[in-house]
């Protein structure tokens, strides 16, 4: 009875256009309530120990960190930096802007706000070139989606708390699927651009490289920072994040120079409000699945999964088919922290190792964020762009086919997440 007044109420909640935030709590109090089957000074416990965690203070450094870079100027200097590299190539303006994604997103950890920043500067510039409006859109939309697989992510912090998994192992785990993920983008935009006729960009010389990555250097050194503190051990992902504000406010303030005392207020502000909004949502949606894991909700699917086949790549095939649909409807947040109780006892059913999972989760949710109609990137890039969802949604398709793809081969080689990792004392 529980679970069908939880569901019920949930999706009655989300139909009538309640913020799935507020639609988690209320759905979980009112199944309390009215069913009586768990006292409601459990919810209140729950809600608190959810968000009472050292690892979760990873998210407000790291999204701190994001902002004050991105505040700082940093994203036309990785524009610039990745223009040296790829620009001249047929279609150099879309590979730049995936490649600068793939540079930001090892700084924000975030795909809406990588689609944002490397948007602002990189839609203009594409349109100056007669580039397909749509096209342009789609692109930024879909080079977005690395921010979340490219270490660091906030998602991947969030699996790590909720499935008891090494997020530093998957922070390393991420480096190849991320490459992998910028390596398909290109491939797309290079066989659309050639069959469109968009060229490279004129000539660079030696003097305009060096100086493009003079200036970008600094901003690339914090994920290596990051990254290479985490790999040899010496500090914990939480304390890497504390490490990157430090780090991104001397870039910002003293190397960079673009942010002055009321950049840094509302970097501040902009920060606080994303963090209270992300720690808001995985408070309400953590009580909302331990209300699914008292009825046994998660051990019950784990059964029921497990009697269709004991083949661990099967497996993995139907949770993939399940994370493809539920992108398309969830955010990414709120689909990792619903979703991971339920998938960890299956994938634990099969030994599956924890850590390749959350990777591979994370992976595949984030194409959902480039599928309406709930796909945050291509709204984000539909702003940006000024056009229409409709048109947009079309032009991604390629980049989606091209990702279903990629997380197919993560199945079927699981070494491209695990092949890291191995290698560093967290293995």
């Amino acid at each position: 009875m529980l679970v069908i007044v939880l569901l019920v109420s949930f999706f009655l909640l989300l139909f009538i256009g309640v913020p799935i935030s507020f639609a988690l709590s209320i759905s979980s109090f009112t199944a309390v309530m009215t069913t009586g089957a768990i006292p409601v000074i459990n919810l209140v416990q729950k809600t608190f120990r959810a968000i009472d965690s050292f690892t979760l203070l990873a998210i407000p450094f790291f999204v701190f960190a994001g902002n004050v870079m991105a505040r700082g100027g940093v994203s036309k200097r990785l524009t610039d930096m990745a223009a040296t590299l790829v620009g001249r190539m047929p279609g150099g303006l879309a590979h730049v802007a995936t490649l600068s994604s793939t540079f930001f997103g090892a700084i924000s950890g975030s795909a809406p706000a990588t689609t944002s920043a490397i948007g602002a500067v990189m839609v203009p510039e594409m349109e100056k070139r007669s580039y397909d409006k749509a096209f342009t859109a789609a692109v930024v939309a879909a080079s977005g989606t690395i921010g979340l697989i490219i270490p660091p992510s906030n998602t991947m912090v969030m699996y790590g708390t909720l499935a008891n998994a090494s997020v530093g192992k998957m922070f390393i785990g991420g480096v190849g699927p991320g490459l992998l993920m910028t390596v398909v983008i290109i491939v797309i935009n290079y066989l659309i651009s050639k069959k469109r006729g968009y060229a490279g960009s004129e000539h660079i010389s030696g003097k305009q490289v060096a100086e493009a990555f003079k200036n970008g250097i600094w901003a690339l050194l914090m994920p290596v920072i990051i990254l290479g503190g985490i790999y040899s051990g010496l500090f914990t992902p939480t304390e890497a994040a504390a490490i990157a504000v430090f780090y991104g406010i001397i870039v910002s303030a003293f190397v960079y120079r673009n942010m002055g005392w009321k950049d840094f207020i509302h970097v501040l502000s902009a920060s606080a409000s994303s963090t209270a909004s992300i720690l808001f949502l995985v408070a309400n949606a953590h009580i909302f699945s331990y209300l699914l894991s008292s009825e046994q909700i998660p051990q019950k699917l784990a059964i029921l999964m497990t009697s269709l086949t004991t083949n661990p790549t099967m497996i993995m095939f139907l949770i993939m088919i399940v994370l493809l649909i539920a992108g398309c409807f969830l955010d990414n947040a709120v689909a990792v922290i619903l979703l991971t109780p339920i998938f960890v006892n299956v994938v634990q059913a099969m030994n599956i190792d924890i850590c390749y999972f959350g990777v591979f989760l994370v992976f595949v949710l984030a194409i959902g964020q480039v599928t309406p109609p709930v796909g945050l990137c291509l709204f984000v890039a539909c702003d940006i762009g000024k056009v229409s969802i409709e048109k947009i949604s079309r032009e991604v398709l390629p980049c989606v086919g091209g990702l279903i793809v990629t997380a197919i081969l993560l199945v079927l080689f699981p070494q491209i997440v695990t092949w890291l990792p191995s290698l560093t004392k967290m293995a």
